[in-house]
This record gives C-alpha cells, structure tokens and sequence, in this order.
C-alpha cells in the first residue's frame, strides 16, 4: 500500500501541450507533429485509450489510424472542467484553478459545479485564471461544438477569442470543421463530441450503446479525413477515459459515519474527492479516512498533491479551493454523500476522475498532415 500519488512517466506527453504544440506545426516548429496548413484538434469526450483498445473492433478507422506512441497523459482530475480547461489554456488545474468538477469558493461554503456554475451560481468568468489559447496564440481560432455550448460561462471563460460555430449532427459538425481549416488557411479548428462521455454515464463504457456510439464517432472520423483539404493537420484526443462502476461497488456515506466526521463540505466527485474539513478537523479526517480507506485508495492531505506537482504551481488564491484531504480511488469503486436528496447522480456507471491509468491514458492520433 502506497500513500504517494503515482508520478507520470518520464517522456509521457501532456495533455496541455497538445494545442501550443498543433500551432508550432503551423510555423513548421513543433516537436510531436509534421509541419501543417491548418490544424483540428478534436476532443471525443470520454474516450480513453484503454477503451479504445478494448474495442478496436468496433473503430477500425481510428484503431487502424493510431500508432503505439499516439497517446498523452490528461490531467489530475481526470474530469472534463480541469481537463478541457487544461487543453484550452495549456496550463495544469493549479494553475487555471478549475481544480474538479465541484469545488469549494473560499472564504463561503459555496461547492460549485465547474462546468455549469458560471451560469447557475454566478461565478465571474476570472475564476478561471489562466488566458485562453485562442486569445493568447494570436491566430484564427474556431470552436465547432453542438449549439447548447454556445455562450455558457464554461465555454466563454475556455474559449474566449474563439469563432463559435454550432452544429448538433455529428458528420455536419465534422464537415464544418473540415471546411473551416481549409478555407483560413493558419488557422487552428477546436471539434468537440460529447456523444460517448454522455452515453457511458448513462449506460456504462461497456454497454452495447455505447458500442454503437463508437462506431458512429469511427465512422464521423473517416468522414472527417475524407474531408480535409490536403494542407489540415488533425489531432484526435480526449479529455479522460473512462472505467464501470456497478451500484454495489458504491462507498455510501451515512450521518454518523465515522468518515464524515469532522468533514464539513464534499465537493469533487465520486472518484475524486475533496474533503474541506471542520476548522482544525484536517488531520483527524485525513488520519481516519487513510486508515479506512487508504488499502484501495490514494488518501493524500492538500499540502501532499500540492508537493507531488501534479497539479501544476499553484497559485495562492486556488490552494483553498483544493480539500484539506484529496481521495482518488485505485480500485472500482466511487464515494457517494448519501445524505444528499437527491440520489440521480448514483445511477451514473461510466465514472472518471481519479488516477488510473485507464481514467488518465488518452489517444493522440494523427491524421491528415500530422499523419
């Protein structure tokens, strides 16, 4: 049993990198891709390499097209609001401070949802910290998305600088991409499909719906390289992967349980907790919960993640947003505050946030003239 988080490998290829890299290949610079016209970098939620691999039978298109080092590392959380904001800023959640899917404002008792808070719960689009790449890169910067993303606070505090183009069929909003890159020539192209993150939530990454899911998204990535004009450089990649987890593999937390004693607020999610405790509860809560918890889960205090660099420097006014004990499960499992009314969200079976490998491990194919 290990209480230190587990380190990346050495030449493991970040996630943040992906974009500042994809506008190298346009002055003929970068590292990883050939030189390029225009470049799309297309973002299929949810889709790990893990499964991917598991189901290459099913996206022959895109198995066929990746190659053994076509894979990055995402960021810790493995979740969409510090993932995306990852790739979108080229900064760690330290430092752009979208540090979970809800998380604590500090100074309030305020846990915020990440994604949709800054619509619901006012959050001012500077919570977000670091300066979008579209605005920062200095180049043309489309977003092709479905039309409900258009003008959130999320996609404004991520993709601010960019062209919102919106199409909600999948093959239409491949082909608008296609055309978008051809026609501006310098330009970089952002393509995003949330079809199989939202399915295997539903159904589980391991159900015959999402099976048929994939095949679609294969089949809208054939259409996609059949489209490129000869000069567009495509990165395929995801924001995280994605593991079952079944109801009886649920961790309920109960009033009177010993390991909400002591905790204030739960923010995260249920594979990736954090934990803000009582005032001066943090060493009693991450004493109880490694010894209950710490067989089958990383159980680290704030000042341990913030020392593992994992999280990128990070940035005074973000360490209280960060719980005073993190919990990331290895095995598969996810914490529920049972407590909370409503009990929707335990229906979820596809789960992500924590630090597997199959949770962390992302594609990295190339297409077109990244090929």
């Amino acid at each position: 049993m290990s209480l230190s988080l587990p380190a990346d490998p050495p030449r493991a290829r970040s996630l943040t990198r992906v974009v500042p890299e994809m506008a190298a290949a346009l002055d003929g610079a970068s590292e990883w891709f050939a030189p390029a016209r225009s470049a799309i970098v297309w973002v299929l939620d949810g889709l790990g390499a893990h499964n991917l691999a598991q189901r290459a039978g099913h996206a022959r298109f895109l198995s066929e097209a990746k190659t053994k080092r076509d894979a990055a590392r995402t960021v810790f959380p493995s979740t969409t609001a510090a993932a995306l904001t990852s790739l979108l800023t080229g900064t760690l959640p330290g430092e752009h401070g979208i540090v979970g899917y809800r998380a604590r404002v500090p100074g309030t008792d305020d846990v915020v949802n990440q994604l949709r808070g800054w619509d619901t719960d006012g959050l001012p689009l500077s919570f977000q910290r670091a300066e979008p790449l579209p605005t920062s890169l200095g180049r043309p910067f489309f977003a092709v998305s479905r039309s409900e993303y258009a003008g959130t606070g999320f996609t404004a505090a991520t993709l601010g600088g960019a062209q919102f183009h919106a199409a909600d069929d999948l093959d239409e909003r491949v082909r608008l991409a296609a055309d978008l890159a051809a026609r501006t020539p310098g330009s970089l192209v952002y393509l995003y499909a949330p079809d199989l993150d939202a399915i295997g939530h539903r159904r589980g990454w391991e159900s015959d719906e999402w099976v048929a899911t994939l095949e679609r998204v294969d089949a809208a990535a054939r259409t996609l390289a059949g489209a490129l004009d000869r000069g567009t450089g495509v990165v395929v990649t995801s924001d995280h992967g994605m593991i079952d987890v079944p109801r009886h593999r649920h961790v309920l937390l109960h009033d009177g349980d010993e390991l909400v004693s002591g905790v204030r607020l739960i923010g995260g999610e249920p594979r990736m907790l954090h934990l803000y405790a009582e005032p001066g509860e943090a060493d009693a809560v991450l004493a109880r919960w490694r010894q209950a918890e710490a067989s089958r889960s990383w159980v680290v205090s704030r000042d341990e993640l913030i020392a593992s660099g994992l999280i990128g420097d990070v940035a005074p006014d973000v360490r209280e947003r960060i719980g005073d004990v993190i919990v990331a499960p290895r095995a598969g499992i996810a914490y529920y505050d049972d407590r909370v009314p409503d009990k929707a969200p335990q229906k979820m079976i596809g789960q992500h946030g924590s630090l597997t490998d199959e949770e962390r491990t992302v594609p990295l194919i190339r297409l077109g003239a990244f090929a």
